[in-house]
């Protein structure tokens, strides 16, 4: 667990047995510009990108062009900005900043940067820094790179890209793992009909291949600098165009081969609301569908390959159309949460602009203030990131409706349409057509089994004509299912051509590279919330034994789940003694999801449920609130309903089965910060977590005091527990506060 070595650094300063303690160690120095990360404090590259959660854009700013020098950052109509601009971003809650600069209009004749722009520039950067901010710091409308002869000219821009990555590199070489660097924005051959897709005329291997190339020399030349973040400095590195909503660019990427490498895309999805000239008062359930299609894509690419990824851009223009914009920033959101990777709002100012599509206006930078309209878009992608209930990196988005369906091979068969398809290579774009009346599915679905991208179908009308294209309305990942609903299908073509009777065919058509292994027509699939939720059926028996002249009375209650849920449901009996709280250790595979209930009857069967992750150390610790349940209930039992981990190789979730137990004496008589084992907490306790930290094989921390030492509860031990012991011994705060939360002790630390 990260922790912020500015709070390291007052903690340092607060008592003479702190400095020699920390001194002990040989910690380096800290740079009055930076906030530098203890060695051990190095995170990860996915533990950088979930830490970043959400960004704002600093957008037409110092990218802009058309002026000479400092003033470029004014050339598009946006005031300079100054350290209350970032405060204002931290305080509505982005903890990140994506800062978009442009540089070949500030280097000499010899491809020097101009010291003045990288002084202002890294002025900007430390406004950031002054809030503890993640920051993202690029090269963006580069002329040399954004050329139509971008398929030939790589070694020019090989050279320039080296040149300035390697002066940029030098100049930030001592911050922190805070700052990112991304090496390029949305890399295309400009002016071409293949700018922004890949048209059948595009050369898509050489547009790829260059682009890979200039991704690789990026990452070199940043890692040939010395620094203390030489090689944990996270990178990220585009696709062709940036694009996050073709599966067929993403796939292209090839990451170089470096643990600490992003991919970088955007996604102003779906773009017909976003941007486009589709609807804009009503963010549809069509538009939900498309949206959560785009962004699984995003993670089925990255995410599941074990490549972390930052969405860098996304917005939704202001088409005066509040309410429905609220509703799409709380669907984009919660599934960027849900599967993992953090997003950075698109923030032009340009309001009123008279190209409506590119109004992005969230934050007034004359006023620092947010704009009422925007503002409300803004708290509403707030509101999901505190929801508890929504988990960084939980596969499925949480509110997604789940339907079952009839076995597919008990449809009537669509012949003649599997295959291997790839939206990039002409006439290979899907299926042979497939002559179809709307009446042969009427009432029903049209299921199509593949692999790959997910499909879309195209119905056409007799001439050839009225092409129109539908997303399957549900995505059954387990055995690559898509359904298409006979309703959507109706109202897509309605709104384009009128009656449905004269649609005529349709075409499997692939998203990127898709293999189509069956299709058929079943019936509607049944709506069934929470799928996976079991639901348990509750049988009493009463049996009666005579014994000479007395009566035994036996009760049973026997719960049982349906054959068909797909987990085994692990049971704690418990008997109840009035008990106001009662906590739990789930044990189980490491970073494994899992969720169950505490369930008991008093009327009806009921339970409290409950989620979360397996912590790094095996255990999950759960404290059950019952002070609200009536004080006769006596029986009742703790349930896990599922504990799995995501198979990438699958795409499924495996079932990992877990066990609870409820905590001891032992257990709830834990002396937190007592990592020496001694009994009491003390600043001793501290230093050996340290030095543990630093050295885990000469400094042993031993097995049963781990869970004592862990008082910042992440499922390790880090320097944040030592900081956090190191609090209560200097009165800062009480011992009774253990255990807390890394959160808890950040915030106090920025208020001491």
């Amino acid at each position: 667990m990260y922790n912020k070595s500015k709070g390291f650094k007052r903690i340092v300063s607060l008592s003479a047995a702190a400095v020699c303690m920390m001194s002990a160690l040989n910690f380096a120095p800290l740079n009055d510009k930076m906030s530098a990360d203890a060695a051990d404090d190095i995170m990860t590259a996915f533990e950088i990108t979930q830490n970043m959660k959400i960004g704002w854009n600093y957008g037409n700013s110092l990218d802009a062009v058309g002026k000479s020098g400092l003033d470029t950052e004014i050339a598009w109509g946006n005031p300079k900005a100054t350290q209350e601009t970032f405060d204002a971003v931290k305080a509505k809650g982005f903890n990140t900043v994506r800062l978009p600069t442009t540089w070949f209009n500030h280097l000499d004749a010899s491809g020097k940067i101009d010291p003045a722009w990288m002084a202002r520039v890294r002025e900007v950067v430390d406004y950031c820094f002054k809030n503890d901010m993640y920051v993202i710091l690029n090269i963006h409308h580069e002329e040399w790179i954004n050329r139509p002869d971008f398929d030939t000219a790589y070694e020019e821009m090989s050279a320039q890209l080296k040149n300035i990555w390697k002066q940029i590199a030098e100049e930030f070489k001592d911050y922190d793992q805070h700052l990112i660097f991304e090496g390029m924005n949305e890399p295309r051959a400009a002016g071409t009909e293949y700018e922004w897709w890949l048209a059948p005329s595009a050369p898509t291997e050489k547009l790829f291949e260059v682009v890979n190339k200039l991704n690789q020399d990026f990452v070199d030349t940043v890692r040939s600098v010395e620094s203390p973040y030489q090689k944990t400095r996270l990178l990220s590195c585009p696709p062709y165009c940036a694009s996050g909503s073709d599966i067929n660019m993403m796939s292209g990427l090839k990451i170089p081969n470096d643990p600490y490498v992003a991919a970088s895309v955007h996604a102003y999805s779906p773009y017909d609301f976003c941007m486009g000239d589709g609807d804009h008062n009503t963010f549809s359930e069509t538009y939900a569908t498309d949206l959560e299609g785009i962004l699984k894509n995003i993670r089925k690419t990255f995410i599941d390959n074990n490549i972390p990824v930052i969405l860098g851009e996304f917005s939704a223009s202001n088409f005066n159309n509040t309410e429905a914009r609220c509703e799409w920033a709380t669907a984009y959101i919660s599934l960027a949460k849900s599967y993992g990777f953090p997003c950075v709002l698109w923030d032009n100012d340009a309001r009123g602009n008279s190209d409506q599509s590119e109004a992005h206006d969230y934050l007034d930078r004359d006023t620092n203030t947010w704009y009422e309209d925007s503002g409300q878009v803004v708290d509403a992608m707030m509101a999901v990131l505190a929801d508890d209930s929504i988990v960084w990196g939980g596969k499925d988005f949480t509110t997604q409706k789940q339907y079952t369906h009839d076995d597919i091979s008990k449809g009537t068969e669509i012949k003649d349409v599997a295959g291997s398809y790839d939206s990039s290579v002409d006439g290979k774009e899907g299926s042979p057509a497939q002559m179809i009346k709307f009446s042969a599915f009427e009432g029903k679905e049209i299921a199509v089994q593949y692999t790959g991208g997910d499909p879309e179908l195209a119905f056409m009308d007799a001439d050839w004509s009225g092409w129109t294209t539908v997303k399957p309305y549900y995505i059954d990942e387990k055995n690559g299912i898509a359904y298409f609903s006979a309703d959507d299908i109706k109202t897509a073509w309605e709104n384009n051509n009128g009656s449905v009777s004269s649609l005529n065919s349709f075409i499997i058509r692939a998203n990127g590279k898709t293999t189509v292994v069956k299709s058929a027509i079943v019936n509607k699939g049944v709506l069934s919330e929470n799928n996976d939720k079991p639901k348990p059926t509750v049988t009493t028996t009463t049996t009666q034994t005579t014994s000479g002249n007395s009566n035994t009375t036996t009760t049973t209650t026997t719960t049982t789940v349906p054959d068909d849920f797909e987990f085994e449901v692990v049971k704690l009996p418990l008997t109840l003694n009035g008990e106001k709280t009662l906590k739990f250790i789930i044990e189980g595979t490491p970073g494994a999801s899992v969720g169950g209930g505490f369930c008991y009857e008093i009327d009806e069967w009921t339970s409290l449920d409950w989620e979360g992750n397996i912590g790094k150390n095996g255990k999950l610790e759960l404290t059950v609130d019952i002070s609200n349940l009536t004080s006769y209930l006596k029986t009742a039992e703790m349930q896990i309903w599922w504990s799995n981990v995501w198979d990438n190789e699958t795409e499924t979730s495996i079932d990992k089965p877990a066990k609870i137990t409820l905590a001891s004496s032992e257990d709830t008589d834990i002396v937190y910060g007592d990592a020496d084992g001694d009994g009491k907490l003390s600043i001793a306790d501290a230093v050996l977590i340290m030095q543990n930290v630093v050295n885990a094989d000469k400094f042993k921390i031993e097995e049963k005091n781990i869970t004592s030492a862990d008082v910042v509860k992440d499922g390790a031990i880090t320097s944040l527990d030592a900081l956090a012991i190191q609090m209560v011994t200097l009165n800062l705060i009480s011992e009774k506060d253990f255990p807390t939360s890394a959160e808890k002790i950040n915030s106090l630390l920025d208020t001491k």
